[in-house]
């Protein structure tokens, strides 16, 4: 494992990097010691230090997974399906992308996404992930499989596994219903749990040697915890959390790591929500390494990147193995939380959305917000006096409200594997504006970088994508369909970005790729 730092940003980082080795942040976060942020983060950290040991611990697991994984494998399955949001699916998906070992990731309620993982059943075993055992996205995707179990006439118990905390509702229902469950460490939040059963379940299941990954992890974990100069996980901290102070304000970075799929997503969210609130925080933005803003990099980013050559434009590269990489960023966050007296284990502003969402599922006729149309595409705004009916005329003031410090954030309501055409947009927005673009697939991004967007600095300008989903589905038991709940998803989170200050340009679309090429003419113009 290594991490390597331009020179010319060394000096600014130095007396970051002195204070948390004078402190023992590292050592002391070895030692699980919960007093390090502040009094008023102990209660929340003093069971949210678990993952420090989970390249130990989670050992116990890898007998019981390999076994399942074997009988899955006797009774001719080969296909996993992960139904779990935010920190329950973005690190399986990275290992899965890292290791050649494909798992289907539904962390989705647009019902057409639904549909397309719900199917060859016959070879399909399916973990249910959620913490809390709360998740309505998770709730909803596990009574769809198990209708669709039950209509290939197999028993749903025979094919669903689940991962929870002990004592959830989840826990104590699946376990009724003789479901499969693995327990995870409940001192683990979800963004940390990477090697923990979050992980390790659907990984190992699907084929990839959750051993090795585990054992790349111990090698390092020592290493993490002294207090030293040679400690990367305090230089990547300082880097992560001085930035303010560099010069000029840089409480943003871009992070391209085409090198290790799916990384980036899974910084996105650890960074994001762990530091994004008490209106401070710092911003990942994932780019590809295309991307415009590394052609002319922001004077308020970083440029991160994963890369086994010596950096050359980047001021910060750092390579290694999976499982150590894990556990450096994980380090890495929370001492940069350190540094910004920020308590990097909650996220305050999470519930917001799904508080606004719940209400609106109560009053289905308001889902779809009114607006004017412009070729199809229903146009709404929040926060803006926009001048005209257009799409055009909504981009256009939506992006006048930018600043040099200001970010975008495109966050598309749609199936993710129907329609990857919209990530486009990313790009387009940044090379029209020159500033930093985020791009999130809803509901996805609302258990990543939702906390930031509303809970870090008041600077993002955000264009929300729906449409039509071409079928609904209904979901077993509940008053609601997949396609309401994901409307209404996307309204509660409109709503709560208004009525915190951020101005939002929302776009209904009727037929997603039609539109989508005269919303690209709109930006590039």
């Amino acid at each position: 494992m290594q991490l390597r730092i331009q020179e010319s940003l060394k000096p600014d980082l130095e007396p970051e990097v002195a204070k948390v080795i004078d402190a023992q942040i590292a050592s002391r976060l070895g030692d699980k010691d919960d007093s390090i942020w502040g009094s008023a983060a102990k209660v929340e950290a003093s069971k949210r230090l678990g993952w420090i040991d989970s390249p130990k611990s989670s050992v116990d697991l890898i007998p019981e997974i390999l076994k399942l994984r074997d009988h899955f494998r006797d009774l001719g399955v080969d296909r996993i399906v992960l139904c779990g949001m935010g920190g329950s699916s973005l690190a399986p998906e990275v290992i899965g992308k890292n290791t050649g070992h494909e798992i289907v990731i539904l962390d989705s309620t647009a019902p057409d996404q639904v549909l397309s993982a719900v199917r060859e059943l016959q070879r399909t075993a399916v973990v249910v992930s959620s913490k809390s055992g709360a998740t309505v996205e998770t709730d909803s995707q596990k009574r769809a499989f198990e209708s669709g179990f039950l209509a290939a006439g197999i028993d749903p118990a025979e094919r669903i596994v689940v991962v929870t905390d002990p004592g959830s509702p989840l826990d104590t229902e699946s376990r009724a219903d003789g479901y499969k469950v693995f327990n995870a460490d409940p001192d683990v939040g979800g963004r940390y749990s990477a090697l923990t059963a979050f992980g390790l379940v659907p990984a190992g299941l699907a084929g990839a040697d959750i051993s090795s990954l585990l054992a790349s992890a111990s090698r390092v974990s020592f290493g993490l915890s002294a207090d030293s100069t040679d400690n990367p996980a305090i230089w990547l901290g300082a880097a992560l959390a001085a930035t303010p102070g560099i010069g000029q304000v840089r409480d943003k970075f871009l992070i391209e790591t085409e090198g290790l799929p799916g990384f980036g997503d899974w910084v996105e969210q650890l960074v994001a929500e762990s530091t994004g609130k008490q209106q401070r925080g710092i911003l990942p933005v994932v780019v590809s390494s295309s991307a415009p803003e590394i052609q002319d990099v922001p004077s308020d980013t970083i440029f991160i990147r994963f890369s086994d050559s010596m950096p050359v434009a980047e001021h910060i590269t750092f390579s290694g193995g999976l499982g150590e990489l894990f556990l450096l960023w994980e380090y890495a966050t929370a001492i940069a939380g350190y540094l910004m007296q920020i308590n990097p284990f909650d996220q305050p502003d999470v519930e917001s959305a799904k508080i606004a969402s719940r209400a609106l599922l109560d009053s289905p006729a308001v889902l779809v917000s009114p607006g004017h149309v412009d070729r199809g595409i229903t146009v709404a705004s929040y926060g803006l006096n926009v001048v005209g009916s257009t799409v055009e005329a909504a981009i256009e003031e939506l992006l006048s409200q930018a600043t040099d410090h200001s970010y975008i954030a495109v966050q598309v309501y749609l199936s993710r594997p129907e329609y990857p055409q919209f990530e486009k947009l990313r790009d387009i927005f940044a090379k029209r504006t020159g500033r930093p673009v985020t791009f999130g697939w809803g509901p996805r991004f609302l258990h990543s970088t939702g906390q930031y967007h509303k809970g870090g600095p008041k600077q993002g300008l955000f264009v929300q994508i729906t449409g039509e989903h071409g079928i609904d589905l209904e979901i077993k038991d509940r008053p609601f369909s997949f396609g309401e709940l994901i409307r209404a998803q996307a309204a509660g989170d409109a709503r709560v970005l208004s009525d915190n200050g951020l101005p939002v340009v929302s776009l209904f679309m009727t037929e997603p790729l039609r539109d989508l090429a005269f919303l690209e003419k709109v930006i590039a113009s």
